[in-house]
């Protein structure tokens, strides 16, 4: 029983939450700017660890991002 009441009481709060436009979730690291700037920087030869490095991100963020097969 109560953890039923538990569950309906976190459902509320986040619907609650939701309608004052707050969303749940950690913030993405790779902004529209970052791969933009990753799209460049691979396409002119720049090394993806190199970029990385330079975002401030890991290599798999990267390709999370940015595929592999979607640069030379």
């Amino acid at each position: 029983m109560e953890r039923e009441l538990t569950i309906e009481r976190t459902r509320a709060g986040l619907e609650v939450a939701r309608q004052l436009g707050r969303k749940g979730g950690r913030k993405p690291k790779m902004t529209g700017s970052k791969i933009d700037s990753a799209r460049k920087l691979l396409a002119s030869g720049v090394p993806p660890r190199d970029v990385a490095k330079n975002l401030g991100v890991s290599v798999p963020t990267l390709y999370r991002w940015i595929p592999a097969s979607a640069h030379p």
